[in-house]
């Protein structure tokens, strides 16, 4: 078994009572980014928002980073906080998703885990984004991850560019882009069929939103007949990012109390 480096996890607290809830940020995020969706929780939970391995306030990722490595951070927090419900959104899902076959998760939120299935590759974006890092186009890098996981689907290439390089100016954006190779690790790693997740006993809402590109919900639509015990909500007008800051997480956590209480 490979040793994985050790690193800080840091996160940030919101509420001091009733139920603890974990919320694992995505791609393109940190922690910051769930602050919203964790206030609008603060009032009923216990909400702890870690940021992932290179992102926001936590340690740096080691050389062969992927899916291990993150479960073991999940881990160290749940252990931490004693919290036994988690939500993740993106790939912060699939990592809660396969945490949840062998961490002792109880509650199991998941807004659409970018899974490999039905013939469709949620990374294919990758060597393009690689090979644009690798020359320091760190806005064509950041437009390629947009497009390729399915954002900003009416929006040509050439017109998203020029905005991509307005985000990038902002240094908290722009230190993100690299970390996608992180986020795209995790998909890899957690390739398979969705009949693998079979074993999880975690009460499980998958949440979707009705704007999500097809992929996603067809991710969501073969994960409900496998998973023991299971309920799915879409939530109208929403598409990938409702969780975020610049979506509508009150719509989520809506859903979240309801489900976590």
């Amino acid at each position: 078994m490979m040793a994985l480096a050790r690193t800080d996890i840091r996160w940030r607290a919101f509420g001091d009572g009733g139920p603890k809830v974990v919320l694992l940020h995505g791609g393109l995020q940190s922690a910051a980014n769930f602050s919203r969706l964790a206030a609008a929780l603060a009032g009923e939970f216990t909400v702890y928002v870690p940021d992932r391995r290179g992102r926001g306030l936590s340690g740096p990722a080691a050389a062969g980073h992927g899916l291990r490595a993150e479960i073991a951070d999940l881990a160290a927090v749940l252990d931490e906080t004693g919290a036994r419900n988690v939500f993740g959104l993106s790939s912060g899902a699939v990592v809660a998703l396969r945490a949840a076959m062998e961490l002792p998760i109880e509650r199991l939120a998941l807004y659409e885990p970018p899974l490999k299935h039905g013939g469709h590759d949620p990374v294919a974006w990758l060597s393009r984004y690689e090979a644009e890092l690798s020359r320091g186009r760190t806005a064509a890098a950041f437009t390629t991850v947009v497009k390729g996981t399915g954002g900003a689907r009416l929006l040509p290439r050439p017109a998203l560019l020029p905005l991509a390089g307005l985000a990038v100016r902002n240094p908290e954006i722009a230190a993100l882009v690299p970390t996608m190779r992180l986020d795209a690790a995790v998909v890899e790693d957690a390739a398979g069929p969705l009949s693998t997740y079979a074993t999880v006993r975690a009460e499980t809402l998958l949440l979707g939103g009705e704007r999500s590109p097809a992929y996603l919900k067809a991710v969501l639509l073969g994960l409900e007949p496998v998973l023991p015990r299971v309920r799915r909500v879409t939530l109208s007008g929403v598409g990938h990012l409702a969780a975020d800051n610049s979506g509508k997480p009150a719509l989520v956590a809506a859903e979240l109390r309801k489900f976590f209480r």
